[in-house]
């Protein structure tokens, strides 16, 4: 009771002082996450460039900046919703709404405007069915993963993950107007890919959940579970990830790059697993890190394989 109090007060206080503060765009950028929207926008493209057919370039152009924007109007949204959390967070107190620098009602219209026009402009530029699923990327970030699920389960971003893995199925959907297998398989990898990378991240900050009250999994079921579930959802992966080299939608260079990756991965986390809760948490720190350059490398193959595939013919 008293740190929900203590919570609150913090939170009012730096939303009184934001009038004394200027909000410069750097604030209004900040809001769309753009770190998270980089590697979001990456999947979008990769879909877009990999899925059958072909769209006109400006037509590519402007679902890729839709998917950005509604990304980021997303993440606009869930900074305004989470502003009382962000305040007592060392991670997130700096951010424009805790610290005095954007009001939340200011956040909340961007979020919401920018919301509207990204998916009204992709349906209009491309068809509805990419609208209508950055739509749904954006209501359930935004109501399942940032209101349901993050502050009641440890299974938050289990479930609200899902809402990273759409971009790749928005991209293809945006120049077939459908959604096929292969875009399936790309939502479940990221789908599968987010527990570790989240989870890693909650072990060395698990302090600053447990302070917000945040039931994420190393702060509710704790370190050694985290780390046992980590390395499942790795090895889940692996075979997932080369699945599209299987089927024969890929050829040789994605399969045996997403083998390798899938194996460092599956390294990586049994070094977490490993390594003792008294040590620190070195080795999360480093599977962090390397679990968001291995969803980059793995939609990169996935480029590089259609490219050399191209060549070939």
């Amino acid at each position: 009771m008293t740190e929900t109090i203590l919570t609150n007060r913090v939170a009012n206080r730096r939303e009184t002082t934001v009038t004394e503060q200027v909000s410069g765009i750097g604030d209004f950028v900040q809001l769309l996450k753009p770190r998270v929207m980089s590697l979001v926008v990456f999947t979008g493209f990769v879909g877009l460039v990999i899925a059958p057919g072909t769209l006109h370039p400006v037509l590519a152009a402007i679902a890729i900046l839709c998917i950005a924007i509604g990304s980021g109007a997303a993440g606009a949204i869930n900074m305004w919703y989470d502003r009382d959390i962000d305040a007592i967070m060392e991670r997130t107190a700096n951010r424009p709404i805790p610290a005095g620098r954007i009001a939340p009602n200011d956040a909340l219209v961007f979020g919401g405007l920018l919301s509207l026009f990204s998916v009204g402009l992709l349906g209009l530029a491309t068809n509805w069915v990419a609208g209508g699923l950055l739509a749904s990327a954006i209501l359930f970030y935004v109501f399942v993963y940032t209101v349901w699920l993050k502050r009641r389960t440890p299974h938050n971003i289990v479930i609200g993950g899902a809402a990273g893995a759409f971009p790749p199925m928005i991209g293809w959907a945006a120049v077939t107007g459908d959604v096929g297998a292969m875009p399936l398989i790309l939502f479940a990898i990221i789908f599968f890919w987010t527990p570790p990378h989240f989870w890693a991240l909650a072990l060395f900050r698990s302090g600053d959940y447990g302070r917000a009250g945040i039931p994420m999994l190393p702060v509710v079921a704790g370190r050694r579970t985290t780390k046992a579930q980590m390395l499942a959802y790795t090895v889940v992966l692996l075979p997932l990830s080369v699945s599209p080299y299987l089927f024969g939608a890929t050829g040789l260079v994605y399969g045996a790059g997403a083998a390798l990756l899938g194996l460092l991965f599956i390294v990586s986390a049994v070094g977490v697993w490993r390594e003792p809760d008294e040590a620190g948490d070195r080795r999360a720190r480093q599977m962090f890190g390397f679990s968001i350059l291995y969803l980059f490398l793995l939609f990169a193959l996935l480029l590089a394989d259609l490219a050399v595939n191209v060549g070939r013919l």
